[in-house]
């Protein structure tokens, strides 16, 4: 060991590698996340003690010392390394990379410098910004300190040390060498000088040179009198030759004309300083690394300041008013670091060709001046992103509400449609007007037209947003009624999605597009491919999500792909497959005056061929060297500054992982997932950002929101990693394909944050299990080639079983980096495996806590219990440590309050005093759980702050609102599990927790945390495992005399199989605890019990399984309600369209219930106030029931919020939310009764889910949801199935009928259709008649009864889109799932449909509805009536009667 001790006698202890030796010097920090071996070796850091705030280093190894161009090294920055030492928080024993040819321990040792790591950067980095810089010494154990002496460089002549002299090649540049970069020569020499290069105290000779340039260097200015003497001989002229002074010589040239120096406060020591231009106002990202600042009020009058640091305002360059003088203090060439003004070369090198040849003019303008400033609009409309589905998730919740706060902010009104109810920017108190109508150019030209706004977002809704706005613009609506698109213009848009036009944009400025070409028929991708070889990868156009697209290897696949994509789109793109290579991603912010910077960049852990939502993705990249993320990241703003993209957007690259050879995969003009993530990750509100700055305010003026005092004209550093990883929810589909790859599938995503990589992958996987293998058999090679969801577990399982880390990365082509990093993870889960509790070491618990494990894992490997394991971590001081997030590295002092767990640190970023009240978010979006629970949560932290009370969010989620760091009071970004709220609570001592608002997942938590006396606000965790629990939860109704389906207690398969014999086939097992119906399903028969049981058990391992009576042909009642200590307030009822046995969640709801008489409504009451009172429920609860025969059954009871909470209460105008956290927090509640007041769509994503199974039963499987308002339920559900996608049939419908019983009740409304139909001819709009055809064709059964022949001209009428709507109603589907293994002809029509979006129609009940639809609106003429709700009141159009609004709510 080592330790590293501060001249104020603070110390770090760490572990040494390099070079053995003590050294001291001066300690310094620097900011930036890739560059180490530049830095390393950049005379600026002379005798310096160098700490790097991020915290990963030697990734990419260090290359070799190849000569490159005029006899200059390729990679360093001088002949050696200059620093003394190398402080860092985790060094890579394996690196990996193409030009890695040693270590960077290898590297260190060769020179003999020493290097520590295990230090926590960040508190060291605190350390030295309050003091500027520090002395500093690194004593090694076996050494006394007091045999180190601290050592100031200051009071050396440091620039003595590091000088030299060289002369290369063109235009005459003498150097003054103070501690010159190569790449400052590189500079000179690349733009035809030829350069001498003299050393600092050298007599300068003004007829030896053309122009003359002062180089950096270390330490105090002062000492090189030498040099300043030498200088005025040849400057203080009459007629001086250029003069060009970067860092130290930018401060020798103003000590020479008689300006003043000092040592700075921060010490500016970051690489992404952001630097003002004067005249301009242009800024620009720049790398610095000096101490020292000139002192610009000391400048003479001829004098001006040429830059500004945009953050303290402290000087960075200036330049004489007639003569070609200038100097900087930032680095324009930096090696590492951005060279977004190394053209400050190009100026220098002009200047003096003009000076020579009696040319010069006065100063050259190398900036272009600022353009026009842009119209302010005054009413904004912003169209949201409708339902979420699989690709278009609560990203964009997240990212439309940040737009509206931004336009708030700015006093402009805002207009929203989405017909998504469950959103938190169509609640209240945001948009000034919320319409909830689909987002199609007919109805928001309706909008318009009412509202005439001036401005258009479109970059907020994803896909469907821009897909609308870019048909409005071509139909001339927007320019008809004047309304400007704000940011990104659509031309811009266009050039991005559309592929031919985006290649040539891209070869007009030299950059190179994946080979790859459009097609427009089957014919012409058959021929592309052919072209380019395969395999080829296939995509649509306009499509999101890698909707339509796959991997063709032959030319029948191809066909099939692109027959299939076609369904889709009108362009298909045919690619060049790039498999194997990197995939790397960078958000770039651009302004209307070209200001631009690159927020993040990502890396994705899969290689290319695994589309980027279906993929563990790392922020900042890890396995990039300074030259590929600096190359990317100038492409990145050369593209996106030719494309005139003003807000914000994503570049893809593929990356070769032999050579830096890249192509451009994409651009998104968009706000996208990947941008939560960036927004996340960073902290950088990126959408909030883009609002503004489609307003045309400058990027400069903003201020960064997280430190409150620096711009947001900055590129974030990070000093921890971020690994992204995405969830699936495949088994809740039949037949569903596992296999990931170009088309995303993945339903929500997890976010973790660490200070290392294997503590922030263990942190994302852990509500998974964490990287624990599969227990299964071997494994066979070709599952670790075919990606699936299962794929990381699959790793895990193949390093448990001897895989070496070669052997994996040839049949993944994932890099060795994270793969080396994996095997740490296993190779310390054996190590674990090999103690018992009592004889585990400290330091192993600590190693395997910094890998991430939970206490669980560290239980399950050494046999004991997660409490035990808890307990003795807590002995032995183990415990993490809570680090912000302030975008800065700690460079800067923030107060920021979005903060996360590590177990690399040694002290807490801020102080733990005052009571807050603890909420815990409904984590990581699944089926079932999705933006629903986040807009609860958001409502309750809300109407806490309205209260007074100080708030904490729990949340790992980075698509929520709830995790906006201006939400709350302090958000821990952290996983929801008993061990990390636990280590949270005994931090913070908050007043209490709320559990009853995130969801299932806080739910199941509830008791172990009630068992270790923590403070649960509401419902006692007793009374909510009594309804959690299926059995104790149907003994009480027995108990209370409430009817509900006879049941049984699962004790073993033999009773259970007497039970259904006894009550008779169907039934529902149901396990205990858990989210959307999981591992619920209905058994018809003996061999389908004993199938249900086994899932069941393994769902439900701790709590027990349920059989009950499933009643068929039920209708069944969801009711939300709100109580206060057992009293219930407030009651909202909403019915299912379908029968019971569609899962609520998947369901279609309609409130107030059309078809419940009022007894029935009394009985509800009944049952719920006997329920409320019996739980002693405090908050929210719901209750589902089921009615038939005039008998009311309870089904089930969540002492939590619920998918429809959202709904009744925007429906009904009672946030049930703020009720429930007025009543959870004890205040007085005035009770509201039985709410009445409109219909929800759910809407299913099978359309990704390629070989799904279309039927829905007891288990949940939509994704989302939409609602609308109408005049009547007819109405709303129209616009509600609008809402996700629906089409109105205008020729013909395919009627699938399977059994006799199902048939004989449709064919009754058979007739009311084809009654539509004649009164359809009269209707222009429809133009098409409507024809009906029923297809006696029977499904379901295997019978020979249908010939190939017709099941085949089925099968191209579909394929030939002949149909405009499917009806497909098979025997089974009323709540069980077939269990066949073969493929009906059923389920072939429904996934027919589905794959050529052809509308589908499952359910019974639905198709009624459509029917009854038909006839009410379709015979009526075509009419659009927008409705909206304003932040106070209901708002319809002018001219339009409002006697009773529906609403229906569509689940996605």
């Amino acid at each position: 060991m080592a330790t590293l001790i501060l001249e104020d006698g603070s110390s770090f202890r760490g572990r040494p590698f390099g070079a053995h030796v003590s050294v001291s010097g001066e300690v310094v920090f620097q900011t930036g996340m890739v560059g180490y071996p530049e830095a390393l070796s950049d005379p600026s850091y002379r005798r310096q003690l160098l700490t790097l705030t991020y915290p990963l280093v030697g990734n990419y190894g260090v290359p070799g010392d190849e000569e490159g161009p005029f006899g200059l090294s390729r990679w360093f920055e001088s002949s050696r390394i200059h620093a003394a030492a190398l402080i860092v928080g985790e060094l890579t024993e394996r690196p990996s990379h193409w030009s890695a040819a040693k270590s960077l321990d290898q590297w260190l040792q060769e020179h003999g410098v020493p290097g520590l790591q295990g230090v926590d950067t960040r508190r060291l980095t605190k350390k030295i910004r309050e003091k500027g810089t520090m002395l500093g010494k690194l004593v090694l154990d076996q050494t006394p300190s007091d045999d180190v002496p601290f050592e100031n460089p200051d009071q050396r002549n440091l620039v003595q040390e590091v000088s030299m002299k060289v002369t290369i090649g063109g235009v005459r540049i003498t150097v003054v060498d103070c501690g010159i970069k190569f790449n400052q020569i590189r500079c000179l020499a690349q733009r035809g000088a030829r350069v001498t290069v003299l050393p600092w105290d050298h007599p300068l000779d003004p007829n030896d040179f053309d122009g003359l340039f002062i180089s950096n260097g270390p330490g105090d200015p002062r000492f090189c009198q030498t040099t300043i003497e030498n200088l005025r001989a040849v400057v203080c002229v009459e007629n001086p030759k250029p003069v060009f002074g970067i860092c130290l010589g930018h401060q020798l040239l103003a000590l020479l004309i008689g300006a003043k120096t000092y040592k700075m406060k921060y010490g500016n020591r970051g690489h992404n300083q952001p630097c003002l231009h004067h005249g301009t106002g242009r800024c620009f990202i720049t790398s610095q690394n000096h101490g020292f600042a000139v002192d610009a009020g000391t400048l003479p009058p001829d004098w001006s300041v040429l830059f500004t640091n945009a953050n303290d305002q402290t000087n960075e360059g200036i330049v004489h008013q007639s003569k070609p003088l200038f100097s900087v203090q930032f680095h324009p060439e930096h090696m590492a670091g951005p060279t977004d003004l190394v053209g400050l070369f190009d100026v220098f090198l002009d200047t003096v060709r003009e000076h020579r040849d009696g040319t010069l003019t006065q100063s050259s303008e190398f900036l272009p001046p600022p353009s026009a400033q842009v119209r302010r609009p005054r009413k904004v409309l912003i169209l949201g992103s409708g339902g979420l589905s699989i690709g278009q998730a609560g990203e964009f919740d997240y990212s439309g509400s940040q737009a509206i706060k931004a336009l708030k902010e700015e006093n402009i009104q805002t207009v929203l449609i989405n017909p998504n109810i469950a959103t938190v920017q169509t609640s209240k108190g945001l948009a000034d007007k919320v319409y909830f109508l689909p987002i199609t150019p007919d109805y928001v030209v309706q909008v318009i037209k009412n509202e005439r706004p001036d401005g258009v977002l479109l970059t907020f809704g994803g896909q469907t947003a821009l897909n609308c706005g870019v048909e409005l613009t071509k139909m001339g609506v927007l320019d008809k009624y004047g309304v400007r698109v704000l940011g990104t213009p659509v031309s811009s848009i266009e050039m991005t999605e559309d592929r031919k036009v985006f290649v040539e944009k891209m070869e007009e400025i030299g950059e190179h597009v994946a080979p790859s070409e459009a097609a427009l028929s089957v014919e012409q991708a058959v021929a592309a491919a052919e072209r380019l070889g395969y395999p080829v990868l296939v995509r649509s156009a306009f499509a999101l999500g890698g909707l339509g697209s796959g991997f063709a290897n032959s030319r029948e696949e191809l066909t099939a792909l692109a027959t299939a994509a076609f369904a889709h789109t009108s362009q298909v793109l045919v690619d060049k497959s790039l498999k194997g290579w990197k995939e790397i991603e960078y958000e770039v912010v651009r302004d209307a005056y070209d200001n631009c910077i690159t927020v993040c960049n990502m890396e994705n852990v899969d290689p290319l061929g695994i589309h980027t939502g279906e993929s563990i993705v790392v922020a900042p990249s890890q396995t990039l060297n300074d030259h590929e993320y600096h190359l990317l990241r100038r492409t990145a703003i050369k593209v996106i500054r030719h494309l005139g993209i003003v807000g914000e957007c994503n570049i893809q690259y593929a990356l070769n992982p032999e050579s830096d050879q890249y192509y451009i995969i994409e651009v998104n003009a968009r706000l996208s997932r990947s941008s939560a993530l960036a927004s996340k990750a960073t902290g950088f509100p990126l959408a909030y950002v883009a609002a503004k700055l489609g307003l045309g305010i400058p990027l400069p003026e903003l201020r960064n929101s997280v430190t409150g005092s620096t711009t947001a004209n900055f590129e974030p550093s990070l000093d921890y990693c971020v690994v992204k990883v995405p969830r699936w929810d495949l088994s809740k589909f039949l037949r569903v394909s596992t296999h990931i790859g170009s088309s995303m599938k993945s339903v929500g995503e997890v976010m973790a944050i660490g200070r290392s990589f294997e503590e922030a992958f263990q942190k994302a996987l852990r509500p998974l299990g964490g990287f624990l293998p599969l227990s299964r058999p071997p494994l066979a090679p070709q599952e670790l080639q075919t990606p699936t969801d299962k794929r990381i577990f699959v790793l895990a399982a193949a390093l448990r079983s001897g895989y070496t880390v070669e052997k994996l990365y040839q049949l993944t082509k994932i890099d060795r980096w994270f793969l080396h990093k994996m095997k740490n993870i296993a190779d310390h889960e054996r190590l674990l495996e090999t103690f018992n509790q009592s004889a585990m070491p400290p330091e192993v618990m600590l190693k395997a806590k910094q890998l991430g494990f939970s206490d669980k894992q560290i239980a399950l490997a050494v046999q004991s219990t997660e409490l035990a394991v808890r307990k003795l971590r807590r002995d032995w001081s183990i415990l993490p440590a809570v680090k912000q997030i302030d975008t800065v590295a700690a460079e800067w002092p923030a107060q920021t309050n979005y903060l996360y767990l590590t177990y690399h640190g040694a002290e807490d970023d801020l102080g733990f005093g005052e009571p807050h009240v603890m909420v815990i978010g409904s984590g990581v979006y699944r089926i079932g759980s999705s933006v629903e629970f986040d807009w609860c949560a958001v409502g309750c932290i809300t109407e806490l702050r309205k209260m007074g009370y100080k708030t904490i969010m729990v949340n790992y989620n980075p698509e929520t609102v709830s995790t906006d760091y201006d939400m709350c009071d302090r958000l821990y970004f952290d996983e929801i599990s008993f061990e990390v709220v636990m280590d949270i609570y005994e931090r913070e001592n908050p007043e209490g927790v709320i559990l009853s608002m995130g969801g299932q997942l806080p739910n199941n938590i509830a008791m172990a945390l009630h068992r270790q006396q923590c403070r649960i606000l509401g419902t006692s965790p007793e009374f909510i495992d009594c309804a959690e629990n299926r059995f104790k939860f149907s003994r009480m109704l027995d108990t209370i005399g409430i009817s509900q389906p006879q049941w049984k207690e699962l004790s073993e398969t033999e009773s259970a199989v007497k039970f259904c014999e006894k009550v008779g086939y169907p039934c529902l097992v149901r396990p205990s605890y858990v989210l959307s119906g999981a591992a619920m399903n209905v058994a018809y028969g003996d061999g389908d019990l004993e199938k249900f049981l086994s899932n069941a058990v393994a769902v439900s391992r701790e709590h027990p399984v349920v059989i009950s009576k499933f009643i068929q042909e039920a209708k069944e009642i969801d009711v939300d309600a709100v109580a206060c200590d057992g009293v219930v307030v407030a009651i909202a009822v909403s019915e299912h369209v379908e029968n019971a046995g569609v899962h609520s969640g998947d369901a279609t709801l309609v409130t107030p219930p059309q078809d419940l008489n009022q007894k029935t409504m009394d009985r509800i009451r009944t049952i719920v106030h006997a329920i409320g009172q019996e739980l002693q429920v405090t908050g929210p609860f719901n209750l589902q029931l089921i009615a038939k025969d005039d008998q009311l059954k309870v089904i089930e009871c969540n002492v939590r919020v619920s998918r429809s909470f959202p709904f009744v209460s925007k429906t009904l105008g009672v946030d049930l939310v703020a009720v429930a956290t007025r009543a959870i927090m004890g205040e007085e509640v005035e009770p509201v009764g039985l709410m009445r007041g409109k219909g929800i769509v759910p809407q299913f994503s099978f359309s990704r889910l390629a070989g799904a199974d279309v039927v829905l039963g007891v288990e949940m499987t939509s994704t989302g949801e939409v609602a609308c308002f109408g005049e009547n339920r007819y109405e709303a559900y129209l616009k509600a199935m609008l809402s996700t996608g629906f089409k109105i049939p205008k020729k013909n419908i395919l009627l699938s009928i399977g059994s006799y019983k199902v048939r004989n009740r449709v064919l009754r409304h058979v007739s009311v259709v084809l009654d539509v139909e004649a009164r359809c001819r009269a209707v222009t709009r429809l133009r098409a008649a409507l024809q009906v055809t029923a297809v006696d064709w029977p499904f379901e059964e295997d019978g020979e009864c249908s010939t190939k022949e017709k099941q085949r001209s089925i099968m191209n009428y579909l394929e030939e889109n002949r149909f405009d709507l499917v009806i497909n109603l098979s025997m089974r589907n009323s709540g069980g799932r077939r269990l066949s293994s073969f493929v009906t002809k059923g389920y072939r029509t429904r996934r027919l449909a589905v794959d050529y979006s052809v509308p589908l129609i499952i359910d019974i009940k639905c198709t009624k509805l459509f029917v009854q639809v038909s006839a009410a609106v379709l015979s009526a003429s075509p009419r659009c009536h927008p409705r909206c709700l304003t932040s106070s009141h209901r708002h319809p159009l002018p001219r339009v009667a409002l006697p009773h609004l529906t609403a229906t709510r569509l689940a996605l």
